[in-house]
């Protein structure tokens, strides 16, 4: 099983994204705070842990049903979770890697919004976060609203494959990402993003000199290959 923490005894929220690479769609991040785990006698926040959790690890080794099954338990089991997104205009704005930290930035302010009763010993109420990690090997200082120091971050390069909170908000930005381009298939289902997600496939690249591009495409992106 991947590890709990990376400092013990502190508020640590892990971090990841989903939808660097597509040529359509908003990125999407997850930051996950676990709370307290012990492995040894499988619990969490002084719960038993759902079995579900065996099976946590980087979402891209996940099918769709194996993470459908992890977002549910993580958003009922973990301390707090968060979702941020950034849009094709910031993202053809300020450059993808800058939109990808920005979403995990949004995804950690919007923690406090959904956190438990926090009675736990390392918990203050309201939520604080004393510590990130971070998938992959970039960051920007991140400061709290209302704080004034930022707060202490390290990255870790597939850390989505080592730590449970960070391969948590793989997880859950994964699934919230294909969610929200399933809905976009809806209405442009000519591109194909029910199954390539924004990716640049065949299908899509045909489809965008077919029909051109939609407000939903990144227009900073290579959008014009030719087969």
């Amino acid at each position: 099983m991947l590890l709990p923490y990376y400092i013990e005894g502190v508020v640590e929220a892990g971090c990841d994204e989903a939808g660097r690479g597509p040529l359509a769609g908003s990125v999407f991040a997850g930051a996950v705070v676990l709370g307290e785990v012990d492995l040894e006698r499988g619990l969490i926040n002084g719960k038993q842990m759902s079995e579900e959790w065996d099976m946590l690890r980087d979402s891209k080794q996940l099918n769709a049903k194996q993470r459908a099954q992890l977002r549910t338990v993580i958003e009922r089991e973990a301390l707090a979770y968060g979702i941020g997104e950034v849009t094709p205009a910031e993202i053809d704005e300020i450059n993808i890697l800058n939109a990808a930290i920005l979403a995990m930035h949004r995804a950690l302010r919007a923690l406090s919004a959904t956190k438990q009763d926090c009675p736990l010993s390392i918990v203050h109420c309201p939520l604080s976060i004393q510590h990130i990690i971070v998938d992959g090997n970039k960051w920007k200082p991140f400061v709290a609203e209302g704080a004034m120091l930022e707060v202490p971050a390290q990255t870790i390069v597939k850390g989505d494959d080592k730590y449970m909170s960070i391969a948590a908000a793989s997880v859950l930005a994964k699934t919230y990402r294909d969610d929200y381009m399933q809905h976009l298939h809806n209405q442009y289902p000519q591109y194909g993003w029910d199954h390539n997600m924004g990716y640049p496939t065949k299908q899509h690249y045909d489809a965008i000199q077919k029909y051109g591009i939609t407000p939903h495409h990144r227009k900073s992106f290579k959008l014009d290959k030719i087969y």
